[in-house]
This record gives C-alpha cells, structure tokens and sequence, in this order.
C-alpha cells in the first residue's frame, strides 16, 4: 500500500477537485476503490469512499452517467442539474484530503477543489452544449468518451508523478476558460433562442412554416409582365 506524501495529497486535492467537475462519480468511485483494493493509503476525510455501499451506489451512478452522458441534449441537461452537485463535493473530495488532520489546509484545499470543479464544470458543459448544435452525434460521443479516459488518467498521474500533474493541470486550467468563452456565444445564442420559442416570439433560425416554389416566385413577375404595355420603338 502506497502512503501519500506532501506533494502528492496536494497533487490529489487539485485532482480530485478538477475531476469531480467532469464524472463526479467516477471520481468517487476511483478513489474509493483505490484504498479499498489497498493501492493506495487514503487520508482519513476520504475512507468513507472505501465504504461497501458508497462503491456500490457510486458503481450504479457511473453506469448512469455513461450513457446519459452519450445521448446529445440529455448530456447537457444532465450537466445543468449537476452544477449545485459537482461544484460542492469537488470542494468537500479536496478537502477531505486534509480536513482531518488540519483544519487551515483543508479549507485551502476545499477552495482550491471548488474552484477547480468550478472550472472544469462550466467548460464541459459549455464545450457539450456548443457540440449539440451539430445534428451529428459522433462528436458528442467521442467527447464524452474523452473525458471518460482523462479523469482516471488525472488521478494516476496526480499520484505518480504530482510535479507533472500540477504542470499539466495550470495548462489544462488555461484551455478551460479559452474553451468556456469560445463557447459560450453558442450557449447564449442558444439561451435566447428556447427564451424566444417559450415566449411565443418568432424564432428567426427556425425554418419557415411555408416556403415559396420557384413557380410561385415566378408568378408575380408573370402578372406584372402581362400587365405592362408593349413597348412600341420611337418612329
């Protein structure tokens, strides 16, 4: 069994704060599973997470998330119920890493998982929602499936190598708020377009109820041709 120290707790506090914001849990799961099967010596404030039943609940909402995750519309409903659930257990993951043993450093790391969730959050459901307007769903599986593979990916390598991780973690950070604002005119077109539909109001990017055929188009002109005089040529 593998005992954490300083560098790799820290390394963990800001893995599992960035993680929780992407498959919450999974993260849970992960973990949980890591000190139950003795890979790892996990910190008091998170054995719980080796608990019989919190594996099995944790096990179900996995299997959950992955194929609601997959279906386009219902990811970013499912991300939208999640913001009040992720953002708060990536703060307590974090700081359960340190809250037993001392109550400054779990608060520090408490905020720093919140924020971490935070930001990972907002940029995965951004990314997802600018996904969904396209009406093929290969994108959107394929980055779920993306970020299926990065979250256990961030936790190995957070205890591994957490010089690494942090590196990796400031960068990735950095692509989460480019991503958040690139994305988010498509969210806000989107917003302003289902206020107008429940509203009642016209939505200009819906297709026309009608729509005219060439030969309707035509037949204006027809009418405005046989009602003009010839044009008699000057003598």
């Amino acid at each position: 069994m593998q005992t954490l120290d300083t560098a790799q707790l820290i390394a963990l506090a800001g893995a599992l704060g960035w993680a929780s914001g992407i498959r919450l849990y999974l993260v849970v799961l992960l973990t949980g599973a890591a000190g139950a099967l003795g890979w790892v010596d996990l910190p008091d404030g998170l054995r719980l997470l080796a608990h019989p039943a919190v594996l099995v609940g944790s096990g179900f909402m996995v299997t959950v998330e992955f194929f609601a995750d997959k279906v386009p519309g219902l990811d970013s409903l499912w991300d939208m119920v999640h913001t009040v659930i992720r953002i708060p257990a990536g703060a307590a993951l974090a700081a359960g890493v340190f809250g037993a043993d001392s109550a400054s450093m779990g608060l520090l790391a408490g905020l720093m998982g919140g924020s971490l969730a935070a930001t990972s959050h907002v940029a995965k459901a951004t990314g997802r929602a600018a996904i969904n307007t396209s009406p093929e769903p290969f994108s959107n599986i394929g980055t779920s499936l993306l970020e299926d593979g990065i979250v256990p990916l961030g936790l190995w390598l957070a205890v591994v190598n957490p010089l690494l991780f942090g590196a990796l973690l400031l960068l990735v950070v950095a692509l989460s708020w480019w991503l958040t604002r690139v994305c988010w005119r498509f969210v806000r077109t989107l917003l302003s377009r289902l206020a107008r539909i429940f509203s009642g109001r016209p939505d200009p990017g819906a297709e026309p109820a009608f729509r005219l055929t060439p030969r309707a188009k035509l037949a204006p002109v027809a009418e405005a041709a046989q009602d003009t005089p010839p044009h008699t040529p000057a003598v």
